[in-house]
């Protein structure tokens, strides 16, 4: 397919932010967008047009029954380069969160190439500060009009775009999270591992009351014995033992992570073991106690890595590392940034580069 392009006269873009460090996150969208249709089994119509509103029938199944997928990446500019960081991976990732939605799959080297040019074609919008960046947020949703819980047949893919300014805006300090005994985000078997709209639903009330007592995150326990910690809202976890860098396995319930996946690269490239194993709450805290846990950290396409300092479970709060960013973490939040800016040699053969 032909990308049919139609850009907005250069005298009526938008201004770009003049303090792209303050942004606040997904606020402020570029000119162009772009779109595809499905419908009689194929996709079709790839567009790139001024942003605009969608036009959605009120019966559209997914205003009903949730039938919309979405992933987050982002570019990175520094000079005249723009770099992408593993974009292959989300686009795969889309196609799994498709697959377990019943939404039918897009070509993967398609959509790659759909990105790139949006993306140079709005390369201006892309901030150079240190920590800025561009966000990317493809989406698709079924459109198909009908009441009726079944599998859509019309569909719409669209990629919009966002700058916005470092997730740590005062500097590389550790977050405060709140381990929830209460709510559950997702169980094997469902949805958890799919990046599909109801998963953040899902998390607002938890959120919510996490955020009344000045935590910025929730980290979620499995849904059967509430015993052992899968992941927080927006990051997958890992801990830090004297002896080995833990985390939650894949096993259906939590997001198959793609900064998740290259810290585990990093982490073992370093000499580190990694195990990927179920971890309970019990366990952590006991580990804060006694200093076998040394560093709990988060991973993520909005922090990369973010050092958590503090825990707070059953009333009761647990400092961890002395409330300080571990080693371990700045080591792999200065790699990874440093790779996704193309600062760091590449031997992964991870970042692409924007024509």
């Amino acid at each position: 397919m032909e990308i049919d392009v139609a850009l907005v006269p250069s005298e009526k873009r938008e201004s770009h932010p003049e303090d792209p460090v303050n942004i606040p996150f997904g606020t402020i969208f570029t000119d162009h967008m772009f779109t595809m249709e499905y419908s009689k089994g194929s996709w079709h119509d790839p567009k790139i047009r001024p942003y605009h509103p969608l036009a959605l029938d009120p019966a559209a199944l997914v205003l009903h029954y949730g039938q919309g997928i979405f992933e987050g990446m982002k570019a990175y500019r520094r000079g005249d380069h723009v770099y992408l960081f593993r974009p292959e991976k989300n686009v795969e990732r889309l196609n799994a969160s498709a697959r377990r939605l019943v939404m039918p799959e897009v070509d993967e080297q398609f959509v790659l190439h759909a990105i790139k040019k949006l993306v140079s074609i709005e390369r201006d919008w892309i901030p150079q500060e240190r920590g800025t960046s561009l966000y990317i947020r493809p989406t698709m949703i079924a459109t198909e009009a009908r009441l009726g819980v079944k599998p859509a047949s019309q569909f719409l893919f669209y990629i919009i775009l966002s700058p916005v300014g470092p997730y740590f805006k005062n500097g590389f300090k550790p977050v405060k999270v709140y381990v929830s005994d209460k709510y559950i985000r997702a169980v094997r078997g469902g949805v958890g591992s799919a990046k599909t709209i109801g998963n953040y639903a899902a998390s607002l009330l938890g959120t919510q009351e996490a955020n009344e007592l000045g935590y910025s995150q929730v980290l979620w326990l499995d849904a059967i014995e509430y015993k052992y910690i899968e992941e927080c809202g927006t990051m997958n976890v890992f801990v830090k033992f004297k002896d080995e860098l833990a985390t939650t396995p894949l096993d259906g319930a939590i997001l198959p992570g793609i900064t998740r996946d290259s810290v585990i690269h990093l982490a073992r490239d370093l000499g580190i073991p990694v195990t990927e194993r179920k971890i309970s709450i019990d366990e952590v805290i006991e580990g804060i106690q006694d200093g076998s846990v040394e560093e709990i950290f988060g991973t993520g396409t909005a922090a990369i890595v973010a050092p958590i300092g503090e825990l707070y479970y059953k009333g009761k709060a647990y400092t961890v590392a002395n409330g300080t960013v571990g080693d371990l973490a700045a080591r792999l939040y200065d790699t990874l940034t440093g790779l996704q800016a193309g600062e760091v040699p590449d031997k992964y053969g991870w970042v692409v580069e924007v024509e």
